[in-house]
């Protein structure tokens, strides 16, 4: 049975008392935004215990400076800069630059930045082959992953593990590169031929011209949904420690490449509880609609504790007030429905249930508001992005974050190769029994 807390706090140390007597002295550090911590890294070594957390939902395993958030408050903040500023004023380049380097770049670094992103953007024609290696049935993000780790092939793992000079055009090559593996994995997945990136065009607008060009005719990127899909990365780009992220940091902790790292982070958001929650949300839509189309029924069964239905897209595990991100991207939502015009039932039926849930005493008092997966799954189904493609998205998003994370790890001088402790319940010492003698 669990006993004995912490009573005080004494000299801003924690005084914890455990169950055998012993006292200790715990620091507490405190953050920029009051957030506090009692620093436990010397629990073990002087007094025999240690702390049991399934999940780490209590406690830090970083001291960051690039991210902050606030679930009660719905604030979120990089680099201390409100979400909402820059998802109404940056592109995502800039986004990734404050991300990564720390502050926002002038004209002269946002040059550089998106003359490296094209000088990058190619892939080494051997790294075609890959593709048509996978079959036809294999996921993209399966097929990012392990593209995105085989450029460790192509490229020295001593200079990926490097945050001075190397990291600038590993970062690049990652950044630009990214677009390209995520749009040929598209292509492959279709049958149709890939299309290369146009120097040109704005990273958004490249990607979507990767996406969804074919060599028998010229397209255009609507600038309605450039400036949607410029809006998604920016609210996707780093959300403090959540699973991909702590992925990214515990490989990197062994010193493994940033290709490693971002590869594994990659099949850590690749998981159904973490990346693909929009994906998610179109499946519920799908099913709403074969089932007949009757919102009002399924919004009963979700009040419905023993119906296990449960509405997606709605309330947030981190936000316990509102997503700041929703805000944000659901004037955009409606403004790309508008332009483009399209009739799709299914986005019909996400408009009747963001209206019902909103008016809905029983949503309205838990606080259950649309979150940035409802919307942005809506978006990618109307710009024609499959649901396949909806987690690899997220990747793209993600990567700023993933590679400013690495960076700052590798930074910290005092970081320690991440090694988690347990308590052991299994059998105390048994002797080894030989085979014939066994039940």
């Amino acid at each position: 049975m669990t006993q004995n807390v912490v009573r005080e706090i004494v000299s801003n140390n924690a005084v914890l008392y455990l169950p055998d007597g012993q006292t200790i002295e715990l620091p507490v550090i405190t953050g920029t935004e009051n957030e506090k911590a009692i620093d436990i890294g010397k629990l073990r070594s002087q007094t025999g215990h240690i702390t049991m957390d399934p999940g780490y939902g209590n406690t830090g395993s970083c001291q960051s400076t690039i991210t902050f958030l606030d679930g009660e408050k719905g604030i979120l903040r990089y680099r201390g800069i409100p979400i909402e500023q820059l998802a109404g004023n940056a592109r995502f380049t800039e986004v990734a630059y404050l991300i990564i380097y720390g502050k926002l770049p002038n004209q002269q670094e946002l040059d550089a930045f998106r003359d490296s992103l094209n000088q990058h953007a190619l892939l080494h024609e051997d790294m075609k082959h890959f593709f048509s290696s996978f079959s036809g049935q294999a996921h993209p993000m399966a097929i990012l992953s392990a593209m995105v780790a085989s450029l460790s092939g192509y490229y020295s793992d001593e200079s990926a593990v490097d945050t001075n000079g190397g990291l600038d055009v590993n970062a690049a090559r990652l950044m630009s590169k990214i677009r390209t593996l995520a749009a040929f994995s598209y292509k492959k997945s279709i049958g149709q031929p890939f299309v290369y990136p146009r120097d040109s065009l704005s990273y958004c607008a490249n990607f979507l011209r990767m996406m969804f060009a074919v060599p028998s005719r010229d397209y255009e990127p609507d600038p309605v949904v450039v400036e949607a899909l410029n809006l998604l990365l920016i609210l996707h780009a780093d959300h403090e420690q959540n699973c991909s992220t702590a992925t990214v940091r515990t490989v990197a902790s062994s010193h493994a490449s940033l290709y490693a790292s971002i590869s594994a982070g990659i099949l850590a958001l690749w998981g159904p509880l973490h990346g693909g929650a929009n994906q998610k949300v179109i499946e519920m839509l799908e099913h709403i609609r074969a089932d007949g189309g009757n919102i009002r029924k399924f919004i009963d069964l979700a009040k419905d504790k023993s119906s296990g239905f449960r509405i997606m897209g709605f309330g947030h595990r981190v936000y316990k007030n509102f997503d700041p991100r929703a805000t944000v991207i659901k004037n955009a939502c409606d403004k790309v429905l508008n332009k483009l015009g399209i009739e799709d039932p299914v986005l019909d039926l996400a408009k009747q249930m963001e209206e019902i849930a909103l008016s809905d005493d029983y949503f309205v008092e838990r606080k259950l508001y649309p979150n940035v997966d409802f919307y942005s799954g809506i978006i990618y189904r109307a710009i024609g992005i499959p649901v396949d493609m909806f987690t690899v998205m997220f990747a793209l998003g993600r990567l700023p974050g993933w590679i400013g994370q690495w960076k700052e790890l590798m930074d910290d001088p005092t970081h320690r190769i991440t090694r988690p402790r347990q308590v052991y319940q299994g059998q105390t010492v048994v002797d080894y029994v030989a085979i014939e003698n066994r039940d």
